[in-house]
């Protein structure tokens, strides 16, 4: 099947690219690495009258640290975080999860702006940025809005962006002591959607116990899911086996999984059960050399 007949408008500047949004958003599909946006046109899932390709764009492919964030330009492709030294020395959950995106082709072409914008719940991204307290910039010609991804990721493949909103930036708060995280996933095959999949994040105090945690799952739930009664558990305690234990049951209850092609779904929830587990041992190992 062929797309349907669009406009196509390639603007050189940030500041052309809001203009046209401005003018006509409602209109408008996006298109930074197109990894998903290009298939969903070609079966008529998606029908934009107007395509905008922001691919090219300069300034919005950095990564950087500044202001406690390590911060991350919207068109990032998934293997520069594949190959950033600032992001495996910054947040290990990022640096785990990175390998994981889809294949090797779509990493080189498919940015993590794109990824989160497209909301999809079988998407890595978004479970990574909520278990580590992620942001995302939204930027108009009336300014720009900072969302927490806990509030930016609405329903499936819907977000708070606006029809005039770019995303714009990425950003995820700096370990502020010793912390670590990892990401764990269980695919049929390479490049496959997630059958489950689980974003951990630790951050310990001066007195060993664990000061902040995350816990975020992927295709288990209509959403990217944070498993924040396992989460509260775990702030204020001591890491240990029984501790996560404990943590990963109260994440599986939280997950809503679906039984397919993939499997029923009280083997994914077991999934996620074995997977918090072993992410939090995980986490609290790097946290606990750092």
């Amino acid at each position: 099947m062929y797309p349907a007949m669009f406009d196509y408008l390639a603007p050189t500047s940030v500041e052309e690219t809001l203009s046209i949004l401005a003018e006509r958003g409602d209109e408008v599909k996006v298109l930074a690495g197109g990894q998903s946006l290009i298939p969903m046109m070609k079966l008529r899932f998606a029908s934009p009258s107007t395509l905008v390709d922001i691919g090219r764009l300069p300034g919005l492919s950095q990564i950087d640290e500044t202001d406690g964030y390590l911060r991350l330009g919207a068109l990032v492709r998934h293997n520069d975080v594949v190959d950033s030294d600032l992001v495996r020395r910054t947040n290990h959950t990022m640096s785990a999860a990175a390998p994981w995106i889809a294949d090797p082709v779509v990493r080189n072409l498919g940015t993590i702006g794109g990824s989160l914008a497209h909301a999809d719940p079988e998407g890595d991204w978004a479970s990574v940025m909520l278990a580590c307290g992620g942001e995302i910039v939204a930027t108009s010609t009336s300014g720009q809005r900072v969302l927490p991804v806990t509030e930016f990721i609405v329903d499936m493949f819907t977000t708070m962006l606006r029809p005039d909103e770019l995303l714009t930036e990425v950003r995820v708060p700096k370990y502020h002591g010793r912390a670590g995280g990892a990401y764990l996933k269980l695919e049929r095959k390479i490049g496959d959607y997630a059958t489950a999949a689980v974003a951990t994040h630790l951050e310990l105090g001066g007195d060993g116990r664990i000061a902040t945690a995350g816990i975020a799952l992927t295709s288990v739930a209509p959403k990217n899911t944070k498993a924040v009664d396992a989460e509260q558990l775990l702030v204020g305690q001591a890491p240990s086996d029984e501790l996560f234990a404990e943590a990963a049951e109260l994440a599986a209850r939280a997950s809503d999984p679906k039984t397919d092609v993939r499997g029923p779904a009280e083997y994914k929830r077991d999934v996620v059960r074995v997977f918090v587990r072993r992410g939090l041992a995980k986490a609290a190992e790097l946290a606990s050399v750092a």
